[in-house]
């Protein structure tokens, strides 16, 4: 099936999850659709296929609503999956920042498209280390340009990521950090209320590794299952 035809069916409504598969060392797979029809580049980095654009689906991939919580109480009140857009602005931050998601969100086995996984921390550290495990992966993974505030350091993208900075929300509702800060979630946790996340900075050229309360926001990236 040609490519401009794949993107016409999951534009079209159709569930298309994967466009089509791709075969191991191939740098260039083929993109894959959400439940919305969303639409995300991929990228081979050493033997992970990743999505090298954040998620915005608004459902899992059975099909279930995931609760969008404006409301800074509500946000910090939740202990169920939920999701919400930088500044409650969808129109500004969709595209190409993806969603917010909490933790309760990442922990849940649907919310990739099928055949796809949130990475557990295993995932990310292979990740960092397929760049040598050196000081500068951070840098190989953020864009350059605007979008970070200066000074962005050591970025360049040369890894074809694309990482943005999406900001964060807190646990306790606020929105935080857009243009200075991305974090992604890992499905690995030390208890029922925490999970570890991977980090980049506009302040250095590190992936930073931390452990963070399910009620914060940060994105999601998805890996495909191998």
């Amino acid at each position: 099936m040609p490519l401009w035809l794949k993107y016409l069916i999951a534009l079209s409504g159709v569930i298309l999850f994967t466009l089509s598969g791709c075969e191991k060392g191939n740098d260039t797979p083929d993109p894959v659709a959400d439940i919305d029809g969303n639409i995300y580049e991929t990228i081979m980095l050493g033997d992970q296929v990743w999505m090298a654009e954040n998620l915005r689906t608004t459902r899992l991939n059975d099909g279930s609503e995931i609760r969008l919580i404006t409301k800074n109480q509500e946000w910090y009140n939740n202990s169920a999956p939920a999701f919400s857009w930088y500044n409650n602005d969808s129109s500004m931050f969709k595209v190409p920042y993806g969603a917010l998601y909490n933790g309760y969100v990442a922990a849940n086995e649907k919310i990739c498209p099928a055949g796809w996984r949130v990475p557990d921390k295993d995932d990310w550290k292979q990740l960092v280390q397929s760049f040598g495990d050196t000081i500068d992966v951070g840098g190989r993974l953020k864009v350059e340009g605007s979008q970070w505030h200066f000074p962005n350091m050591g970025a360049d993208n040369s890894s074809k990521f694309t990482a943005l900075p999406a900001g964060m929300r807190y646990f306790e509702g606020t929105y935080s950090s857009l243009s200075y800060f991305t974090a992604y979630w890992s499905t690995t946790g030390p208890d029922t209320t925490s999970l570890s996340f991977m980090s980049l900075s506009y302040l250095d050229a590190k992936a930073t590794f931390g452990i963070k309360s399910k009620r914060h926001g940060f994105s999601i990236r998805c890996i495909r299952d191998n």
